[in-house]
């Protein structure tokens, strides 16, 4: 978090010229809307290294590997723009949206309103709020200050309190995240138990812990309209293939 807050201040530096590009910048397609379809949408997700995994793919082309979902079904892409941990930036959301048409998630520690200008210049649909990070307050601000911008915002949880506060700030997307990223510790039980609990209307994800079909058999199973997948996709030889593979499994909607 203190590298986010490192980076935050080099923004708003450029605050003025940042505010006129997002004003400039061309309206991006739906995140939430892509994530509606028959089947469990995939957001897949280009990432060269994590703090759980270390080394995933440090050379790949974030263009390339967008490219390559979006032709494998990907409904949308993320993007990591973390550079310590993650080795992301945001000419990697830039690269990604120059080549393809689907909704970008821009995939970081967003701590101030300041980096959803940035995410909105760079072209992304939609932003990740995690709400472990975020005060009430500060996620209550994040997310107006989301849909000023004409932003999505993903809103991460892990627990029933964080749910509470999702659903308070009126989030239309919510992410359950498996990985306590305390311990980086997985545990399926986690979506399994929380997504049903998220109101049919809102859009219910499912992250952290998803490989393969089964992965995503079980997140439908539980009510998961779209599933996050990282790790599996960015380290596969064939990402087309991979994405193809997971995407084609029917939702089985939520009764709340």
């Amino acid at each position: 978090m203190h590298e986010a807050e490192a980076r935050v201040t080099q923004l708003l530096s450029r605050e003025p010229a940042l505010r006129a590009a997002a004003n400039a910048a061309p309206a991006a397609p739906s995140f939430r809307q892509a994530l509606r379809g028959p089947s469990v949408a995939i957001i897949a997700e280009v990432k060269r290294r994590s703090p759980s995994k270390g080394t995933i793919n440090t050379g790949l082309s974030a263009g390339e590997q967008a490219a390559a979902y979006a032709a494998g079904g990907a409904a949308a892409i993320s993007i990591l723009t973390e550079p310590v941990h993650f080795g992301g930036s945001g000419d990697d959301l830039e690269d990604a949206r120059s080549r393809v048409s689907i909704p970008v998630l821009k995939k970081d520690f967003h701590v101030h309103p300041v980096q959803l200008l940035e995410a909105k210049a760079l072209g992304a649909s939609a932003v990740l709020l995690i709400a472990r990070a975020l005060s009430p307050q500060l996620l209550a601000t994040m997310a107006t200050a989301a849909r000023d911008l004409g932003l999505d915002a993903l809103v991460e949880i892990r627990s029933d309190e964080e749910l509470e506060r999702a659903l308070a700030v009126d989030a239309q997307i919510i992410g359950v995240n498996n990985r306590n990223l305390e311990t980086l510790e997985i545990d399926s039980e986690t979506s399994a138990r929380l997504i049903p609990l998220i109101p049919s209307g809102r859009v219910a994800v499912a992250e952290s812990g998803v490989h393969d079909a089964s992965d995503i058999q079980r997140a439908a199973t539980v009510g998961a309209d779209a599933a996050l997948v990282g790790s599996s996709l960015s380290g596969s030889a064939d990402p087309a293939a991979a994405v193809r593979a997971l995407a084609s499994i029917p939702r089985c909607g939520r009764g709340r």
